[in-house]
C-alpha cells in the first residue's frame, strides 16, 4: 500500500543542506582517520567511553529500564487507545510487512551474527560460576540483552518522533519534539545538535553492523565456497557488491525496495529455523523455547532493578550489558525513525504491542534454536567451540550448521539470509540520513539517500578493516552515548504535549 502523503511542513528550498554536508564530510573524514591510524584512533575512544561508563552506567541501565515501564504503562493506559495521526487513520501497511520491516531494520544483521555466538560465549565464559555449566543462565543473558529492553528503547525513539509527526505536523527529526514541546532559547540549539548526534549515531551504528556483517560473509564464503579466508580482496568484493545492491533498493522507494527485501528476509529466516527445528533435537528445542519465555519473564523484573545483573563484575556489566544498552540507543535514531515512519494510522497500545512483544519472542526462538543446537553439540555432541569463540566469533555459526547435518545447503542460506538483512538495514538507514539531512522529508532525494549509501560503504569498510569485533563495538557506541540525554528530553516532551491535549479535550467535554 502506498503511504499516504502528508501535509508540507515548513522548510527552507533546501532543507537540511548545511546538515548534509557537515555531517557527510565529518563521517567521511572519520572513516579515512580511522583508516589510516586505527590503533591511535581506537585507543582514544575506547579510553572516552571507559571513562563515561565507569560514571554513569547504572543511569544508562535503569534508564533503559525506564523506558519499558514507561512503553507498558502507555500501553495499559487509556492514552494506548490513541491513533498516530488522525482519529479516522488506518496503518500505511499490513501487519505482517509492517512487523517485517521493523524487525529487519532493528536487529536481523545482529542475530545472525551474535545468534550462535552469544548464548555460547555465556555458556563457555559466564560471568560467574564454572564454565560451559549452566545453560539456562547463557540463555537468559543473551535474551536479556536482546528482549524487551532493547525494543522498548526501540520504541520510545519511534513513539514519540511518529506521535510529534503524525499529530503535530513536525518534522521526522529527533529535534523537532524539543523545538515543539520546550520554551526557551536553548532549545533550538539543542535540537539542532540532537539532530546531529542522531546522524552520527545512526552511520556509526549502522558502519558497525557492516563490518560485522562483512567479517561473516568473508567467514561463511569461506565455510561454504572455499574462498581464502581472511583475504582484503574478498572483503573488498564483498562491499562493493553490498554498497551496489543496497544502493539498487534504495533507488525503488520505501514502498517497493524495503518492502520486499522485509518480507524476503523474514521467510529466510523461518526457513532457517525451520530446518533446524526438524533436524536438530526437535521436542528439547521446541520445550527449551518455552522454558527460556518463563525463565526470562520471571527474572525481568529483578533484572530491570539491578545494576549489576547475573553476579557480574563491573567489568563484565560494562563490556556486555552496558554496550548492549548503548548500542540500541546508537540504533535508536534510525529504528525509530525508520519505525515512525512506517507506523501512521495504528493505535499506541498496536504500536508498543507490535514493537515490544512480537520481535522479543521472535528473537529468544532464534536464539533457542540456533544457540540451542550449538549448546547441544558442545555439551552432549562431542563438539568445542571455546578456541574458536575465542579467533573468530563470526565464524562460529557455520561450524554449528556444517556439525548439525545442514553442510554447505544451510550455510549458504545462512549466508544468504545474512546478506539480505545487510542490505535491508543499509538500504533503511540511507533513507533514514536522507530524511535527517534534508529536514525532516519524509520523501528524500535519490542523490541524498545514495551519498550516504556511499558515505555508509566507505565508513563500514574502514570498520571491517579493523577486523575486530570488540573494537568495532567500541565505534560504533562511541556517537550514542550522548544521545541518551536526547531520548529523554523527547520523552520530557512527550508527556507534556500529551497531558495538554488530554486536558483540553476532557475541558472540551464538560464545556459540551
Amino acid at each position: 500500500m502506498v503511504a499516504c502523503r502528508m501535509p508540507d511542513r515548513e522548510s527552507d528550498p533546501r532543507p537540511g543542506s548545511r546538515m548534509f554536508v557537515l555531517s557527510l564530510v565529518l563521517c567521511v573524514v572519520t572513516a579515512v582517520v580511522t583508516l589510516l591510524w586505527t590503533g591511535p584512533t581506537v585507543a582514544a575512544l575506547k579510553g572516552f567511553t571507559d571513562a563515561v561508563f565507569a560514571q554513569t552506567a547504572s543511569f544508562f541501565l535503569l534508564s533503559v529500564s525506564g523506558f519499558l515501564v514507561l512503553c507498558i504503562i502507555l500501553a495499559l493506559s487509556p492514552a494506548g487507545k490513541r491513533r498516530l495521526g488522525p482519529a479516522d487513520s488506518r496503518p500505511d501497511f499490513s501487519t505482517v510487512s509492517w512487523l517485517s520491516m521493523l524487525f529487519a531494520a532493528g536487529m536481523g544483521t545482529g542475530l545472525v551474527v551474535w545468534g550462535v555466538a552469544e548464548p555460547m560465549s555465556h555458556l563457555l565464559k559466564p560471568p560467574v560460576g564454572p564454565p560451559g555449566q549452566d545453560a539456562d543462565l547463557a540463555f537468559l543473558i543473551t535474551n536479556f540483552h536482546w528482549g524487551l529492553h532493547a525494543w522498548a528503547i526501540y520504541g520510545i525513539g519511534a513513539l514519540v518522533l511518529a506521535w510529534f509527526g503524525f499529530t503535530k505536523n513536525t518534522p521526522y527529526l529527533p529535534g523537532a519534539p524539543i523545538r515543539h514541546g520546550f520554551k526557551g532559547a536553548w532549545a533550538g540549539p539543542v535540537a539542532t545538535g540532537a539532530d546531529l548526534l542522531a546522524v552520527f549515531a545512526v552511520a556509526f551504528g549502522v558502519a558497525g553492523s557492516i563490518g560485522m556483517g562483512i567479517m561473516q560473509l568473508g567467514s561463511g564464503l569461506t565455510e561454504v565456497a572455499g574462498v581464502p579466508p581472511d583475504s582484503m580482496a574478498v572483503d573488498v568484493g564483498i562491499l562493493v557488491v553490498l554498497v551496489l545492491a543496497y544502493m539498487a533498493s534504495a533507488a525503488t522507494g520505501l514502498d517497493k525496495g524495503i518492502k520486499i527485501l522485509s518480507n524476503l528476509n523474514m521467510l529466510l529466516a523461518i526457513g532457517l529455523l525451520l530446518v533446524l527445528v526438524c533436524i536438530g533435537p526437535t521436542s528439547d528445542l521446541l520445550g527449551a523455547f518455552v522454558g527460556n519465555v518463563g525463565h526470562y519473564l520471571g527474572a525481568l523484573p529483578s533484572l530491570s532493578v539491578d545494576t549489576q545483573p547475573f553476579g557480574g563484575s563491573d567489568k563484565w556489566v560494562r563490556g556486555w550489558t552496558l554496550v548492549y544498552f548503548v548500542w540500541w540507543i546508537a540504533w535508536a535514531p534510525f529504528v525509530g525513525i525508520f519505525i515512525a515512519r512506517i507506523s501512521r494510522g495504528r493505535t499506541i497500545r498496536e504500536f508498543v504491542v507490535g514493537v515490544l512483544i512480537c520481535p522479543t519472542l521472535f528473537s529468544i526462538f532464534w536464539f533457542t534454536v540456533l544457540g540451542g543446537v550449538a549448546v547441544d553439540l558442545q555439551t552432549a555432541g562431542g563438539q568445542d567451540y571455546t578456541a574458536l569463540l575465542a579467533s573468530d566469533v563470526t565464524g562460529v555459526l557455520y561450524r554449528v550448521l556444517e556439525a548439525s547435518s545442514g553442510g554447505v545447503l544451510l550455510g549458504g542460506l545462512a549466508t544468504l539470509l545474512l546478506f539480505v538483512f545487510m542490505v535491508t538495514s543499509v538500504d533503511s538507514a540511507t533513507f533514514v540520513l536522507g530524511m535527517l539531512t534534508s529536514g525532516g522529508s519524509l520523501e528524500p532525494t535519490r542523490s541524498r539517500k545514495i551519498a550516504w549509501g556511499l558515505a555508509l560503504g566507505l565508513l563500514g569498510g574502514a570498520f571491517a578493516f579493523v577486523g575486530d569485533v570488540d573494537t568495532i563495538k567500541v565505534l560504533t557506541i562511541t556517537g550514542a552515548i550522548p544521545f541518551l540525554g536526547v531520548m529523554i528530553l523527547q520523552l520530557i516532551a512527550f508527556f507534556r504535549m500529551l497531558y495538554r491535549d488530554i486536558s483540553e479535550e476532557t475541558q472540551d467535554k464538560t464545556q459540551a
